[in-house]
């Protein structure tokens, strides 16, 4: 007898913007400085493909996106290459991007050079803070001289 593993299916939860994909649970919220999208639950070798999928099309969309992992349970390898994927993602669109870890997510990522933040609120302060410095960088390249 011989078991066929069916990958995760994107299915909506209580509320309509948030979707589970084999035990973890995934929902964007559109910020004025970024797309924060929140990964809970477990993250595996089942549902990293498709939680990168759904990520993706937000790094397409916004020049910058927070990664939420803080409440993330359990985290495989297989999270890694999410992550390394999403890199990828955001680098080819020329996005942005921040992961905020939980524990579980912070002990697979030595080595690892990824641009994080304790708290999507230290997150948006960051991208808030890197917005003033480029625009006092140009400020005095348009004022006008007499």
């Amino acid at each position: 007898m011989t078991l066929a593993i069916a990958e995760p299916v994107a299915r909506p939860v209580s509320d309509a913007h948030t979707f589970e994909y084999g035990g973890a649970r995934v929902r964007a919220h559109c910020r004025h400085l970024a797309t924060v999208v929140t990964l809970r639950g477990e993250i595996d070798g089942l549902n990293a493909d498709r939680i990168r999928e759904y990520v993706k099309r937000f790094a397409l969309e916004q020049a910058n996106v927070v990664i939420d992992m803080n409440d993330v349970t359990h985290f495989a390898p297989a999270g890694i290459s999410l992550l390394h994927g999403l890199d990828e993602d955001c680098r080819a669109a020329g996005a942005e991007w921040t992961l905020v870890a939980s524990p579980a997510v912070i002990e697979l990522l030595d080595g690892t050079t990824f641009s994080t933040a304790r708290s999507v609120h230290a997150a948006l302060r960051t991208l808030a803070d890197a917005i003033v410095s480029r625009r006092q960088l140009v400020l005095p390249l348009i004022k006008k001289t007499a």
